[in-house]
């Protein structure tokens, strides 16, 4: 059986456009009787979607995901409901959003597929996931676009670069104050600095191929960092 592509610019943010034109999703909403908690919704985010997707609200610039106030700006001009976007989040959330593929120039001009990073299905789960659904949709696209993370701006400083480019969302690592659970435990790991490298320029798994987005240099200096500092408080 042939794996169904989201093809798009923005990789999931055309899924997103493509269900919130429609007004639908495939689980929708729980109920009103959920009473979602945008509290808790704000802080979930924060710890576990953050280092993936900015979002000014939260205060998050992750660049491995879409931007979301991008993604929902333009919903908001054209007046879409809150309700409406929760639920494109929720089955976001839900369903992840599978293979990514953008074009690429193959040879002779034939354009074909290059598989990105995926988003995990179900990083957060049940009342959690309808919490940060229902944060996402009272703030995303309120106050416009936002811009995202320059990565040419961190240098190669390895703490920043592991820092604000994602990073400390998804891994463990106590010298840097980060408790990601999507990755691998780095201080349990304790990866050499080539490991380290190699996983970062070609990804694997939901970890996305830093490649064309770091410099050689900066992949080595967060590299340098992390096989320096794992397993050391």
């Amino acid at each position: 059986m042939r794996r169904k592509y989201r093809v798009g610019v923005s990789g999931a943010g055309l899924a997103v456009a493509v269900l919130l034109a429609a007004g639908c999703g495939y689980g929708g909403v729980a109920s009103a009787a959920s009473h979602p908690d945008t509290s808790n919704g704000q802080t979930l985010f924060a710890a576990n979607c953050g280092s993936c997707h900015t979002l000014s609200a939260a205060g998050t610039s992750g660049t491995i995901g879409p931007n979301l106030d991008n993604a929902f700006a333009t919903d908001r001009i054209q007046g879409y409901p809150d309700s409406t976007i929760e639920n494109v989040v929720l089955d976001q959330i839900r369903l992840g959003s599978g293979p990514i593929a953008t074009y690429t120039t193959q040879e002779h001009g034939v354009k074909g597929l290059t598989p990105q990073t995926q988003m995990p299905a179900n990083v957060v789960t049940g009342q959690n996931a309808i919490d940060v659904a229902a944060y996402v949709a009272s703030v995303a696209g309120v106050g416009g676009y936002s811009k995202t993370v320059n990565f040419a701006t961190l240098g190669t400083d390895g703490a920043a670069i592991f820092a604000d480019a994602g990073c400390a969302g998804c891994h463990t690592l106590a010298a840097a104050h980060s408790k990601g659970t999507i990755g691998p435990n780095l201080d349990s790991l304790k990866p050499s600095q080539s490991i380290v490298a190699h996983q970062v320029t070609v990804g694997g798994g939901p970890m996305p191929s830093f490649q064309g987005k770091l410099s050689a240099a900066q992949i080595q200096a967060v590299a340098k960092y992390v096989s320096s500092v794992a397993g050391k408080k």
